[in-house]
């Protein structure tokens, strides 16, 4: 079953883009502004900074645009695989997948919520250190996991 699983989702997994920016005022305006500009729409943001530069973790409906955009704009970033999954309105939910994969021995590097919610249902980011595992138990223990095409307009 996880490889079918992982099979499924191969094609379409998640992508999200870090974006590295000088710690300055408006930089994070420009990138959501550029974005805006080219019909891009970010579905999920995390913001992390230091005295010098920032992170911008961003998931975006059209991945490949947006790779086109920064790599056409000279914006430093890397691409990273998430393992999005729906939740209800209910912090039992949140529990559930964060047991499930503390069960499993899963790892979880980061995570953060979506802005915008597919089919009115919330949904958590989370980068972990096996993406197989975590599929199959999230998968197992009846969670739905999304993939680009569940996020993409």
């Amino acid at each position: 079953m996880a490889s079918e699983t992982a099979e499924t989702l191969q094609g379409d997994k998640v992508r999200q883009f870090s974006i590295f920016l000088e710690n300055k005022v408006g930089r994070l305006a420009e990138i959501v502004k550029l974005f805006a500009d080219y019909n891009v729409h970010i579905v999920a943001i995390n913001v992390i900074d230091s005295a010098e530069t920032g992170i911008v973790r961003l998931v975006v409906d059209d991945p490949e645009r947006s790779r086109a955009l920064l790599a056409e704009h000279n914006i430093t970033h890397v691409e990273c695989i998430l393992v999005v999954v729906e939740l209800s309105s209910s912090s039992s939910d949140l529990k559930g997948v964060l047991s499930a994969l503390l069960q499993a021995e899963c790892n979880i590097h980061f995570t953060y919520s979506f802005l915008t919610r597919p089919r009115g249902k919330a949904a958590l980011a989370l980068h972990v250190d096996d993406q197989e595992v975590a599929t199959h138990v999230l998968s197992q223990a009846g969670y739905k996991l999304l993939t680009q095409k569940d996020i993409s307009r």
